[in-house]
């Protein structure tokens, strides 16, 4: 992500993040305050109808205690409770009490609970419903909703049961007021709450604040007595239409915050990644071999002090590049004169290993001097040419290698035979269906000739074994220098390749170093697997090409 784009984000998100949390703090703080308000208002009704229902009970019950002293007074129904049968008088009493009491339900029950007079539904006659005034009776307050059945629909009436005795038998009068809509509008005071009845103890609250007044209610001939709720509500709509406005407006107040912010960004991320990239520019012009590019700002800022540092640090790259250069030099002398050094010392071995053979048998065989000589004189010319063709080559400056078609095994042949005395120390494995490989064969004597100089010197004169083998792989050629020796640890390993470290008295430290960038130039690949007190096996693999003459 570029520093103009994380500049744009973190401005707008600086800008927006704060607005959000504002807004919805407001949003949140409308909804408590209102949600609380009309949880306030629900909540007065709630008492204003639970005083309401008690005065209604009282008003109830005074009307019933009135009707009661009236029928203790009444001689006519005196007489007909005490002739028994149906007569009309006990039939209509209860109806016409009802009526001159205001009631929306009376029934008189005698002492078994069989109802003698209805005043709402006359066929109750002869009726029994003994647990009426018993569960009244029992309900708290005395106050209780029942149901009243009539021709066309049972209704639900707020009741309460009185008491009277005429000629030494108790009668149970239950009255009561009907319970409708109309009863229940007048409870709601306020025009936005409103009350509904609910027999099911489950009131729906969905979208609305409720407030709950619980009843006792007698919802079944037989009991038991229950409850029910008297639901006062009001509804969230307006607070829902509310929260949609403000939601409208605080998302396109975001939009245009968003807007500003972006532009002011912009605005602000050109006005700082614009230098920066162009400096960025600038600067990647310099390198090692340019360092001509001018740094200059009049600017006064961070940016135009990073302009002159960058120009001071140009300036002093251009007084250290010619030291460098110098250095350079003299060390790339260096390493030329220790690996001309490395590689004479090399073509020089197999000559001084005849000259101390010949040497021994003047002492001890005089004899087989000439015959000897004759032996060996092929390994001397073989050496003086290797050392013609190194000279020859550095006389150049390292020409560009040349290509032909090579003997992989008479160059190992070879190679083994120079080393003199040491040669015997080296057991071949040749495989005989090689193919040639492509490459110059000065350069595969010179990785030959160092790596196996490499793994007798590992023996350290401690016995063991050094193996050259060949072998054909669907690149070309295969060769391995195994030896017994001590091996190498990891770090060892790691430093094995980098120029001048050594680990023999006397090394240059040049031999692997080379032979890693004679096989790379040849196009080939090394490979190196050593473990400490296991020996160690160097696997060059050389690209296939030609045929051998």
């Amino acid at each position: 992500m570029t520093f103009r784009a994380r500049l744009l984000l973190g401005f707008v998100a600086v800008v927006l993040v704060p607005l959000a949390v504002f807004g919805l703090g407001i949003r949140r703080g409308i909804a408590s305050r209102l949600t609380a308000q009309y949880e306030r208002r629900v909540n007065g009704l709630v008492d204003v109808i639970r005083a309401d229902l008690a005065r209604r009970g009282a008003d109830v019950a005074a009307r019933l205690a009135a009707l009661r002293e009236a029928a203790v007074q009444d001689n006519r129904l005196r007489v007909a409770v005490l002739q028994g049968g149906e007569p009309p008088y006990l039939l209509d009493y209860a109806g016409n009490g009802m009526r001159l009491a205001g009631l929306s339900m009376l029934q008189i029950q005698d002492g078994d609970g069989r109802i003698v007079s209805s005043g709402h539904f006359r066929n109750e006659f002869d009726r029994r419903e003994p647990d009426l005034p018993r569960l009244l009776a029992a309900a708290p307050g005395g106050t209780a909703l029942v149901w009243a059945r009539t021709a066309e629909a049972p209704f639900l009436a707020l009741a309460r049961v009185d008491s009277f005795r005429l000629a030494g038998k108790r009668f149970a009068v239950v009255g009561g007021v009907v319970v409708d809509s109309l009863f229940l509008s007048r409870l709601a005071t306020d025009s936005e709450l409103v009350v509904s009845l609910d027999t099911s103890g489950l009131p729906d609250t969905t979208g609305r604040v409720v407030g709950v007044v619980l009843v006792p209610a007698v919802l079944a001939d037989s009991g038991p007595l229950g409850t029910a709720s008297i639901v006062v509500s009001h509804s969230l709509a307006g607070l829902e239409a509310l929260r949609h406005d403000v939601d409208a407006w605080f998302v396109a107040a975001l939009a245009v915050t968003a807007g500003i912010a972006l532009l002011l960004a912009w605005w602000l991320a050109a006005r700082i990644s614009g230098p920066l990239t162009a400096l960025a520019a600038q600067t990647a012009r310099v390198d090692m071999d340019r360092l001509d590019v001018a740094f200059a700002s009049q600017r006064a800022d961070e940016i135009g002090a990073l302009t002159r540092l960058l120009g001071a640090m140009t300036e002093r790259l251009r007084a250290g590049a010619a030291r460098l250069r110098e250095a350079e030099r003299r060390m790339a002398i260096g390493d030329l004169a220790r690996q001309v050094n490395h590689d004479i010392k090399n073509g020089l071995v197999p000559i001084r290993n005849v000259f101390r053979h010949l040497t021994q048998l003047a002492r001890e065989q005089p004899e087989a001097v000439g015959e000897v000589l004759v032996e060996r004189a092929g390994t001397v010319e073989s050496s003086i040419a290797y050392l013609e063709g190194l000279a020859g080559n550095y006389a150049r400056l390292y020409p560009q290698p040349s290509r032909e078609p090579c003997d992989v095994n008479a160059l190992v042949r070879e190679t083994v035979q120079r080393l003199g005395e040491r040669g015997r120390e080296v057991r071949l494995e040749l495989a005989g269906d090689l193919p040639a490989v492509s490459g110059d064969p000065l350069v595969l004597r010179r990785i030959l000739e160092n790596l196996a100089s490499n793994a007798l010197d590992a023996l350290d004169g401690a016995g063991g074994a050094v193996t050259v083998t060949t072998a054909r792989v669907a690149t070309g050629v295969r060769i391995i220098i195994a030896d017994t020796g001590a091996g190498m640890t990891k770090s060892q390993l790691d430093k094995a390749f980098d120029g001048f470290y050594t680990t023999k008295p006397g090394g240059t430290g040049l031999g692997l170093s080379i032979v890693r960038r004679l096989v790379l130039d040849a196009g080939g690949a090394l490979k190196v697997e050593t473990q400490p007190g296991k020996g160690t096996r160097v696997l060059v693999e050389l690209p296939g090409g030609g045929d051998v003459a």
